[in-house]
Formats: structure tokens, sequence, C-alpha cells
């Protein structure tokens, strides 16, 4: 990227902002504009600043990460953000929560320094931080639950190609798994999931296969 890769910190450990600042100032075509001690807080700098990203605590005063997200995903004006959930607590209700709110996907806060910054790039290029082996780790602890058709989007608009994309990617399978599942290209593979995601008013691929179980087009028993 030609343009810095602007960031929003949102956690209230003053230690926890410290550490993130530092090691993301120190990178080249990485700006950090602003902190916030609270959700509150951080969605007020996130409208004043409308960042790239905004790195998000999942549990603080004020505004939970969960609500943050959830007001950040539903302002028009925020449709570029992507929210990163941070968390100490690995795959815990929060996190799925946390997607299904908007999050773009989620970070321990003892990630590597250099993980962090490779997902703060992979974010960046609007690509969700959900490797397959995080939808598979949050396939088994989460999705065995029934499938919320009450509130779940509809899937009629999809074709049956995108129908297939849609459940291979909640299933963890990454563009290039899908095409040689499909015995199409990559590309292809990747316009089916864009035109899904399109249909189905999801933001990234980590919004899209939350809509899949909710829907119950696949299942966790790997069913579909």
């Amino acid at each position: 990227m030609t343009d810095a890769i602007r960031v929003a910190l949102v956690d209230d450990q003053a230690l926890m902002r410290a550490g993130f600042r530092a090691l993301l100032e120190a990178e080249d075509g990485i700006e950090v504009v602003g902190e916030a001690a609270d959700g509150e807080q951080g969605l007020a700098l996130v409208r004043a600043q409308v960042p790239d990203i905004a790195l998000v605590d999942v549990q603080m005063p004020v505004l939970s990460g969960i609500e943050t997200t959830r007001r950040i995903a539903a302002d028009p004006a925020l449709a570029a953000v992507r929210v990163v959930i941070l968390t100490n607590y690995g795959f815990d209700s929060y996190v799925f929560e946390a997607l299904r709110a908007g999050a773009s996907g989620f970070l321990l806060k003892d990630t590597e320094p250099a993980d962090l910054l490779q997902a703060i790039e992979v974010v960046a290029r609007g690509e969700a931080l959900l490797s397959p082996s995080v939808t598979r780790t949050l396939i088994g602890e989460f999705v065995s639950r029934p499938p919320d058709r009450a509130t779940a989007p509809g899937l009629e608009g999809l074709t049956r190609r995108e129908r297939e994309v849609t459940a291979l990617a909640a299933r963890g399978l990454t563009n290039e798994e899908i095409a040689a599942h499909m015995v199409i290209s990559p590309f292809t593979a990747k316009t089916h999931i864009s035109r899904a995601m399109t249909k189905l008013g999801a933001r990234d691929r980590a919004q899209l296969v939350v809509f899949a179980y909710e829907s119950g087009l696949v299942t966790a028993r790997g069913g579909r």
C-alpha cells in the first residue's frame, strides 16, 4: 500500500495501548490515529478519524467491545472501517458475538508482534482475519448450537454455486481449496464468494461464515 494504514486503539488498559502504539508506530506504513480507554470514547474516536482499522478490546467499561463493534458496523459513514477484536481469552463466546456484531476478526493480546503486523495488513486489504484453522475452531466451539433461523439472513437469492462456495468457506476452506473442490479457478471461487457476500449484506468473509451457520446452510456436524 502506498498510503499508511490508519489504526485506532480502543482498550481500557493504558499499558496495552502503549505497547500496541509503540509496535505499530515503529512500522513503516502504519499510523496510529488515536487511543480510547472505553467503548464510548472509542466510538467517538472512530467517528472522528474514520480509521482503516479499529483494534477494539472485547471487554471494556461504559460500552463493551461488542456493542462498540455493532455501532460501528451499523453506521453507513463507517462502512470502510474494519474492526479487529482484542481478547485475552481465545475462542470464547465473546469472540463469536463480536463476529456476529460485524467484526472482521480477532487477535489474542499475546499475539506475536510479527503476527499482529501481518493481521493489520490482511484486514487493511479487505480480507477477514479468519484463517482456515481459526474458522474450524469457531465451528467446533460455537456453531454446535441449533441454527437461529429467526434472525438469519435469507439465502433464497443465492445461486446453487453461491450456496456451495458459501458452505465451503464456512467449513474453513481457502479460495484455492474451494476452487480445487469445485473444479473451478480460484478467481471464479472468489467471484462467487464476493457475490454471495453482496447478496447477504456481509461486510466480509467473517460475516459470511456466521450467516452460513445461522441460516442452517451448514452445521457443526458437517451436514448441509
